[in-house]
């Protein structure tokens, strides 16, 4: 019996043994598509000359330098590079994943505050159906009540406001502009409620991930929410860890919407799953209350600017930038998203196809027309991922997706590289898991 502590403490997962470009292998030699990066991961795909060679050169190198009294040459170009294509943000920190970025944005949002003279800024506002991540922090902030779970009794207060969601609340005869309107006077009005001088920032998903499946904001969305928040003081953080190193087609997702947020996280693509490592990036107004004030950036972790993880996200940015896979995101994913719902008109049970880039959703529902949520839970979920399997199909399926308990849907993120047969191979397989498992 396995001493590996499993998510699913009853079961083992499947003993993977190697993988090529967008396949995985197990022990049996069963071979894997992989529709979904993983986890919106794997960007690269498996074994790709560039990152294994950068991986035999770099590890002849450092092993790890305390980031208090060392830097590196890869963790300043790195830093140099996704600052430079930020559209205006100055200063990246470098940690081992998305939640320990997001606590960290947390962190300097507050300390920024008190550094200004304004302790009692310290609300944070976030939005329903999202996710930040897994600590007791980030929970607190994830508006996706089975992410919080058993912990929520422990969970630091925060407040909420709805989200950018379209598909499902868009009222009748109601334009994408007045939605945006409505949306940002709502946060308006909380902010309001709870004095801006209590509030610190507002955190969002610029494109939502895995809570209900690449949820796209409408146009002039971010725009109205950034000026809000200016207007209130209130900074805004966008939480990038899954749609953003050209997940969406865009370097950040945010570039679609015009805006250059206060903060951004990064994370799952930064290094294409090779190593683990997130990054957060800051403006340099800042930054330069913390540098000018204490001078020191409250926070600690073993693993910040990691030589090694810092040298392999580089060789992914230059492979991503030198290949010109943010085209191929962007076709890729038109193609995906057409295929899908070529492939799946005739299933009534299939609402809606979204997303940006290479980030892509289904909605399932009971009906098309009427839109209920569908009935499935996380049983339909499991039998989704189970016949996926069986079929040499790896795919991200989810339930709660309405509003935490009704509804359901699948995240597709899969490889950059993934050659226009293969996308077309994912459709066909996963149309044909969707008509075997039925309703």
């Amino acid at each position: 019996m396995s001493k590996v502590i499993y998510k699913n403490l009853n079961t083992s997962p499947i003993l993977a043994v190697n993988g090529a470009g967008v396949w995985l292998e197990d022990a049996s030699g069963k071979r894997y598509l992989d529709t979904c990066g993983g986890v919106a991961v794997s960007s690269l795909g498996h074994a790709h000359p560039r990152i294994v060679a950068a991986f035999e050169r770099e590890a002849k190198k450092l092993a790890w330098a305390h980031a208090g009294s060392f830097t590196t040459a890869a963790a300043e170009e790195l830093a140099e590079q996704l600052v430079g294509a930020s559209g205006g943000l100055a200063r990246a920190q470098f940690l081992s994943g998305g939640s320990e970025v997001m606590e960290l944005a947390m962190k300097i949002a507050y300390q920024y505050q008190c550094e200004r003279g304004l302790p009692t800024k310290s609300t944070f506002i976030s939005r329903r159906q999202s996710y930040h991540g897994s600590t007791l922090g980030t929970l607190s902030i994830s508006g996706n009540a089975q992410r919080q779970s058993v912990f929520g009794p422990l969970l630091p207060p925060a407040e909420f406001v709805s989200p950018c969601y379209a598909y499902r609340e868009l009222r009748v005869g109601e334009s994408e502009e007045q939605y945006a309107t409505r949306l940002a006077q709502e946060l308006d009005d909380k902010i309001n409620a709870l004095g801006s001088e209590n509030v610190a920032a507002f955190f969002a998903e610029t494109v939502v991930g895995s809570t209900n499946a690449a949820v796209p904001p409408v146009p002039g969305y971010f725009r109205k929410i950034k000026e809000v928040c200016e207007r209130h003081d209130v900074l805004l953080i966008l939480d990038e860890v899954m749609a953003g190193m050209g997940r969406t087609g865009q370097m950040y997702a945010y570039a679609d919407d015009g805006i250059v947020p206060d903060m951004v996280a990064v994370g799952k693509g930064l290094a294409a799953g090779y190593m683990p490592i997130s990054a957060l990036l800051i403006s340099d107004r800042v930054h330069s209350v913390m540098a000018q004030g204490s001078g020191v950036l409250g926070n600690g972790q073993t693993h910040v600017n990691h030589p090694l993880a810092c040298a392999i996200a580089l060789e992914v940015q230059k492979v991503i930038a030198e290949e010109n896979l943010l085209a191929t995101v962007r076709t890729r994913g038109e193609q995906l998203r057409s295929w899908l719902r070529e492939s799946l008109a005739d299933v009534d049970t299939v609402g809606d196809v979204r997303g940006r880039g290479l980030f892509v959703g289904l909605e399932f529902v009971e009906t098309r027309t009427g839109k209920e949520p569908f009935r499935g839970g996380g049983a339909y979920a499991a039998a989704l991922k189970q016949e996926a399997l069986k079929r040499g199909l790896l795919i991200y399926p989810g339930s709660g997706t309405v509003d935490g308990t009704h509804g359901n849907h699948v995240l597709f993120a899969p490889p950059f590289i993934s050659s226009e047969a293969e996308v077309a191979e994912m459709v066909e397989r996963f149309s044909a898991v969707v008509r075997a498992v039925g309703q």
